[in-house]
């Protein structure tokens, strides 16, 4: 893999920018595609977009810094001075999450079927962002016993001539597919909501196991796990609950209550 992908003139394009780039744009399109279906101006989906994206950039490299404390606190200039790397994607969640029901408020309009309209495209968004992961060899998996693996040979983060499980790969697929799932669910969902339930479920459950293929280990941990694991078993119980929490709400029908 090549992190820089090509130059034009003094301009050096790199893989992971350019598939984050390709992310955002992908799921802005997405958006207004669907929002505009249900009654949003492209205006307003431009804004929603906005305000989840911000956030969710800042929220990740917060969070980067948080599980970076250590040598941030030793060296705080190269932390400081590095945007174009270094992101942990729950910090983007949250704080996407964060700006949407911010935007939301501002504007009165149901944070619960926003959050259905944008969370697809945010899975779509990381599935092309973990394609730049494997540009970059960053979010690398354990060395590989057997096949499938990739091995690096010019990555500033993961290790070079070692065949490793290809973690990014699986996740840009498990990405993608969980886009089509939601999806699916938005077309047949009974409550707003239900959409956002099932994003957090699904993304948490396939974090939680893919997890234990990573071998970054320097990204830290709580415990037995990995500072992901342990968010994502808050992120897996705030979406269970939240489906319980609709489907609760839900009038019964007079047989179901007979």
């Amino acid at each position: 893999m090549r992190s820089v992908l090509f130059k034009i003139g003094p301009l050096e394009v790199y893989g992971y920018g350019l598939m984050l780039a390709i992310g955002v744009l992908a799921g802005y399109f997405c958006t207004v595609y669907r929002g505009q279906k249900q009654g949003l101006s492209v205006e307003q989906c431009f804004s929603f977009v906005f305000w989840c994206v911000i956030p969710g950039f800042i929220g990740a490299k917060l969070l980067f810094w948080i599980t970076e404390w250590q040598d941030f606190i030793r060296y705080p200039g190269t932390y400081l001075k590095s945007f174009s790397d270094g992101f942990v994607i729950y910090g983007g969640i949250l704080g996407g999450i964060l700006g949407a029901y911010i935007f939301c408020r501002l504007n009165r309009l149901s944070f619960l079927a926003m959050a259905d309209l944008g969370l697809p495209s945010a899975a779509l968004g990381q599935g092309f962002g973990r394609i730049g992961c494997l540009l970059a060899g960053c979010c690398y998996g354990k060395p590989a016993s057997f096949p499938p693996s990739i091995t690096f040979h010019d990555s500033d983060f993961a290790p070079s001539g070692i065949p490793l499980i290809p973690t990014q790969i699986y996740s840009s697929l498990l990405d993608f597919l969980h886009f089509f799932i939601l999806l699916y669910i938005a077309r047949h969902k009974r409550a707003d909501g239900e959409v956002a339930a099932w994003y957090l479920i699904l993304y948490s459950s396939g974090r939680f196991i893919l997890e234990f293929f990573r071998g970054d280990i320097e990204r830290g941990s709580v415990g037995p796990l990995s500072t992901s694991q342990f968010i994502a078993l808050f992120t897996l119980a705030a979406g269970i609950g939240l489906f319980v929490w609709l489907h609760s709400r839900r009038p019964r029908s007079p047989a179901a209550s007979a």
